[in-house]
């Protein structure tokens, strides 16, 4: 009887031990999720676009279960710092300035150009109206340019300000405002680009060095063995890296 009980209490350690070992660890993935086609909202209302993709591939490649949370962009770090969830993974733009608050992985994409869209061709950015998501690179180039600039909370009110007229032009990334120019008629694209910020990373608190060095393993995976290029290519989000 004894070695009955000493079996089954080995047996059931065993098999609690296993369970452990192939237990994932949930990451949650934090996103805008209304900024196509780096991440936006889908028929079905779940998260979708290029940084879903590689979301999901670079958990899988570092072990790790994804869960994908929505937050608006201009919350968007104070709740990745206060534990809403563990990652940013919005199209977010590496900069000294949010440096400073959070820590990044490498660049999962280049730096895309910015890019102007408006009702006419013959708009001066310097002497007109320039709409920008706030807590943008583009909301702080058009200030520190001394420009007129009006701020909005979404990238569809900044679109939406240059229909109306409140707005002359808004400036954003060109992956971003170059679909909406296809689409619409009304709009164009201006010859003019300006290239600011650094290449697009995945915040993460600073605190989450083990987290951060696992995307990085990942990142630096995929770019030399080609996948990343190939999703870089499929969204059309920005240019490609070279080989490894």
């Amino acid at each position: 009887m004894n070695k009955l009980i000493l079996t089954a209490a080995a047996l059931a350690l065993a098999t609690g031990a296993a369970l452990a070992g192939s237990h994932e660890t949930v990451v949650r993935m934090g996103t805008e999720g209304a900024y196509p086609p780096w991440n936006y909202l889908d028929d079905n209302g779940e998260v979708a676009g290029f940084e879903r993709e590689l979301g999901d591939e670079l958990c899988k490649r570092a072990g790790l279960t994804c869960e994908w949370v929505t937050n608006d962009w201009d919350s968007i770090i104070p709740n990745l710092v206060s534990g809403n969830y563990d990652t940013i993974i919005a199209g977010m733009s590496i900069t000294p300035e949010r440096d400073e608050v959070i820590d990044f992985t490498q660049e999962y994409t280049p730096p895309d150009p910015s890019a102007y869209l408006a009702l006419s061709a013959d708009v001066d950015p310097a002497g007109g109206v320039i709409a920008a998501q706030t807590g943008t690179i583009q909301a702080a180039f058009v200030a520190q340019q001394g420009w007129t600039l009006v701020e909005f909370a979404t990238p569809e009110e900044t679109i939406a300000a240059v229909r109306s007229g409140e707005a002359d032009a808004v400036l954003a990334d060109g992956s971003y405002l170059a679909p909406i120019a296809e689409e619409d008629p009304d709009l164009v694209l201006l010859e003019r680009t300006e290239q600011i910020g650094g290449g697009v990373g995945m915040g993460l608190r600073e605190s989450d060095t083990d987290l951060k060095a696992k995307f990085d393993a990942a990142i630096g995976e995929m770019k030399c063995d080609g996948s990343l290029n190939a999703l870089i290519e499929k969204w059309d989000v920005a240019s490609t890296f070279p080989p490894c």
